[in-house]
């Protein structure tokens, strides 16, 4: 069974990097056919998807977080890192790590594994 844990730093300031990382456990991310992604929910608003890292590698984002979105992983920790930059208020939500094996689910916002999410408010 997969688990997930999000940890990151809960306050950022205006125009800081925020960083992430989601640790998996009961499975490899690069041997399992599985898209990990980054999914986040800000107060009042649905899911909106972020970004994925396929287990060959290769990656996707969201249009409109493309520019200043990086989504990478550590195979030695078997982990997936999100780094974001320019940060604005509008981006504190709940920022959680997902993982399915079949892509339809990850953009659908339907994936069968999540964290447990974890907080980050953009505040000065």
């Amino acid at each position: 069974q997969v688990q997930l844990q999000e940890s990151g730093p809960g306050l950022v300031k205006p125009s800081q990097t925020l960083s992430l990382t989601c640790t998996v456990s009961g499975g490899s991310i690069t041997t399992d056919s599985t898209y990990w992604s980054w999914i986040r929910q800000s107060p009042g608003k649905g899911l909106e998807w972020i970004a994925y890292i396929y287990y060959s590698g290769s990656t996707s984002y969201s249009p409109p977080l493309k520019n200043r979105t990086s989504i990478s992983r550590d195979t030695s920790k078997n982990t997936v890192d999100l780094q974001m930059n320019s940060l604005k208020p509008d981006d504190t939500a709940v920022y959680y790590c997902a993982a399915d094996q079949t892509l339809h689910n990850i953009v659908v916002l339907i994936p069968q594994y999540w964290g447990q999410g974890t907080q980050v408010t953009v505040s000065s």
